[in-house]
Order: structure tokens, then C-alpha cells, then sequence
């Protein structure tokens, strides 16, 4: 069994500064990490690895210095690493990110299963992962808590909704993006980082990929983020007291003061 798992890497929201000029995100010095989700993603993967045995192949696309993420899974116990860099993938949407994620998992071939994690903290979209599934033209599911394999070429999964959970069952090849119900991210061995520090780790670019330049980066992507920028704060809040019964109540004058239609 072959298994995908795409990382991002992100800025550390904790350090996340916004440019008072540009009203864009401010990266100089700011701490790069793993997107907090895709550790989950890379966990599920290994944990199918211990028990049924499979080849873990953890990808991601960013600059050069995101080597160093994919090199934090390999000491997790990721078999191998590949590299999706090239200024032509710069300025990448969601869809466009998908399509060259995609494009990498079209030429490795034998790929069983595909894992992502729900979303990522730079963009929350949730988008990336049903968009792959969707280019690639294989069933996926998302927000999923629990994983069992069958043995007949399918996988049963528990997927959380807002009303409780589903049971699924897809055939593979499928993707699946998955939340920290999953299991908690081990800690790297010994063994595993020193294999990773030595480790040579492929980049592939968009000519390795067979991507239209027109199809990928800024070129290939329907949005655009023209600003990012903190919502003002608002003065005019008001604080319930007391108990639940009493909140509600004052709830409730307070929206029929307020002349809401239908109130």
C-alpha cells in the first residue's frame, strides 16, 4: 500500500504580524511550522504503516526552505519526501495548488491512499483536499475520526458532521482529510531523525510535472488575496449575566428592543 500525505508549511500564527501599508502578512522573521492539521494527516498515515504495513510518501509545495518541513516528517517515520518547488507555482490559489499537488500524485503512479489534513491556519479554506480528490477523479471524505481497512480494497471510515457522525465506506484509491480525533502526532525516534538529516529529497518542478505555466501559480489561479487585515474592534458589545434561563431572557429584550424584524 502506497500512502500520500500532503503538508503545508505555514507562518507560526502565534507571531503572525500584519503590514500597516500593504495589509499583507508579515513573513521576514517570522517562524515557519508544519500547518497544525497536516500533523494529524501525517499520524493517520503511520499509524496505518504499524499496523498493515505501507509506504508513506509526504509531499508539499513551497520554496527551497520547506525541505526542512518535509524533513520533520521523515523523522516521524515517512519513507520518503518530494519537494514541489519552482517560481512558476508562486501565487498559487487553492485551485491551483491542487492541481499541481495532483500532478505529483498522477506521477507517482501507485498511490492507495491519499491523506491532507482539514484545512490550513494561513487560509482555512478546507478546499485543497476535495479539490485534489476532485481533479484526480477518485471518492474522498472529510473530517474523518476514525479509520478501519477491511481487507477488500475499501476503507470504513467515521466522519464528524455538525449533527453527529457518519460511517462511510469508499474504495480505494481515495483521499481523506482528517481531524486531531485521528490520534496525537508521535514524537520523532532517534533512528528516524538520523535517516532524515541524510536523506536526499527530489524537488520537482512544473516541467518535471508536465503543468501548463498558464494552468499553475498566480496565472492558473480564479482568486486573489488583494489585502488581509484585522477586523476592527467594536465598542458597542454587550455581557449577559446569571444564569442560562437569565441570559436567554436577557437575550431576548434585547434583540426585541432592538426592532429585528420577525422579533
Amino acid at each position: 500500500m502506497h500512502i500520500v500525505v500532503c503538508i503545508k508549511q505555514v507562518p507560526d500564527t502565534k507571531n503572525v504580524r500584519i503590514d500597516p501599508d500593504t495589509h499583507t502578512l508579515v513573513r521576514q522573521g517570522v517562524e515557519s511550522i508544519i500547518n497544525p492539521f497536516d500533523m494529524f494527516a501525517v499520524e493517520a498515515a503511520l499509524k496505518i504503516k504499524d499496523q498493515n504495513g505501507a509506504r508513506i510518501t509526504v509531499i508539499t509545495m513551497g520554496p527551497p526552505q520547506a525541505s526542512e518541513a518535509l524533513r520533520d516528517t521523515l523523522g516521524l517515520g515517512a519513507d520518503d519526501a518530494v519537494l514541489l518547488s519552482d517560481r512558476a507555482f508562486a501565487g498559487s490559489d487553492t485551485w491551483a495548488t491542487s492541481t499541481t499537488l495532483s500532478a505529483a500524485v498522477r506521477k507517482m503512479g501507485d498511490v492507495d491512499i491519499i491523506f491532507c489534513g482539514k484545512q490550513a491556519i494561513d487560509g482555512d479554506t478546507a478546499q485543497v483536499g476535495p479539490e485534489m480528490a476532485a481533479l484526480l477523479d477518485i471518492p474522498y471524505a472529510t473530517f474523518v475520526k476514525k479509520i478501519e481497512i477491511p481487507g477488500d480494497g475499501s476503507l470504513k471510515v467515521v466522519r464528524q458532521t455538525d449533527e453527529g457522525t457518519e460511517v462511510w465506506k469508499l474504495p480505494l484509491p481515495c483521499l481523506l482529510t482528517v481531524i486531531k480525533e485521528i490520534g496525537e502526532p508521535r514524537v520523532p525516534s532517534l533512528r528516524h531523525k538520523m535517516r532524515a538529516k541524510k536523506a536526499e529529497i527530489p524537488v520537482w518542478g512544473a516541467a518535471d510535472l508536465g503543468l501548463d505555466p498558464d494552468h499553475i501559480g498566480l496565472c492558473g489561479s480564479f482568486t486573489q488575496v488583494v489585502r488581509v487585515f484585522s477586523p476592527p474592534r467594536r465598542t458597542n458589545r454587550i455581557q449577559l449575566e446569571g444564569s442560562l434561563e437569565d441570559q436567554a431572557e436577557q437575550l431576548f429584550q434585547y434583540l426585541k428592543n432592538a426592532r429585528i424584524p420577525g422579533l
